[in-house]
């Protein structure tokens, strides 16, 4: 089994009526060279890359942009057509004055099985105060954050708030919140690193941008930037598979992936199990 943590459903055809949000989701996102494509092509994607599940990441822009990449809504309609396929995430921006009610309703009516945040986009700190209830109606829930940490390719983000440093307090502040510092917070990866080793609520994904080919940036990764047996020795319960969909492609990060040397059973931590404890759907030790 392999689980995609981190795709971003802009293009998804099911949810592309709305021309104008289509090219608004086109500008916040940076993404233009591509078009509105059916379920058919993305489960041959998905088939081809051998991910039988992806999790899907709206991101609520309202008070920074004045609007969203992808609704709460969007997202469980498209869970709705294929549970068995998509995992569904919610996003709330935080300065919202709704935005605990809006977080009632994603996990409680819509059924979202998590929160994303953009501390780069959205433009706060994470350690800021003001977002202390927005962690604790996630543990009233019981549901997982993946934030996005490090460098962000998207317009109008700022690297400074995503730098893995300002997540620490989070982590010592609520030891139960399960959170996903993304793309490995790229190019910081020695502090996620360290932030892993440190608190073992914090996990991370793989989808991290490759400047040369995604074999020799994600070879980097885990032979350089860590040392080669630092996933198997010592994080290999906190590393999922993830994409960055559509910006990168699922296969090639697999591909890549599969010409690291690691054991066993951190190779089916990367890509599923890890993410099966990070939802909260299974609670085994191994």
């Amino acid at each position: 089994m392999i689980i995609d943590m981190h795709i971003h459903p802009i293009f998804y055809d099911a949810i592309c009526e709305d021309e104008q949000e289509l090219e608004f989701r086109k500008e916040a996102f940076g993404v233009f060279k591509q078009s509105p494509y059916g379920y058919e092509e993305m489960f041959a994607e998905m088939d081809y890359a051998k991910v039988d599940r992806a999790a899907l990441l709206p991101l609520d822009l309202t008070t920074t942009e004045g609007g969203c990449i992808v609704t709460n809504e969007q997202v469980a309609r498209l869970v709705k057509d294929y549970p068995d396929r998509f995992i569904g995430f919610a996003s709330v921006d935080p300065r919202r004055a709704d935005a605990l009610e809006a977080l009632d309703y994603a996990f409680g009516t819509l059924g979202l099985q998590g929160l994303k945040l953009n501390p780069a986009k959205q433009h706060f700190y994470p350690n800021e105060e003001f977002l202390y209830p927005i962690y604790e109606k996630c543990l009233e829930y019981n549901k997982p954050i993946i934030f996005h940490a490090g460098l962000s390719w998207e317009p109008n983000a700022i690297t400074e708030y995503a730098h893995p440093l300002k997540f620490e307090a989070v982590a010592v502040r609520y030891p139960a919140l399960r959170m996903c510092l993304a793309h490995f917070a790229w190019p910081f990866v020695r502090e996620m690193v360290m932030l892993m080793i440190k608190y073992p609520n914090v996990y991370t994904d793989t989808s991290v941008l490759y400047l040369d080919s995604p074999e020799e940036s994600i070879k980097r990764l885990f032979t350089v930037d860590m040392g080669p047996l630092w996933t198997d020795r010592a994080l290999y319960r906190q590393i999922m598979f993830a994409s960055n969909g559509p910006r990168f492609r699922q296969f090639k990060i697999l591909r890549a992936l599969e010409k690291v040397e690691m054991r066993d059973y951190a190779r089916e931590g990367i890509y599923y199990k890890n993410a099966l404890r990070f939802l909260g759907e299974e609670e085994e030790e191994w």
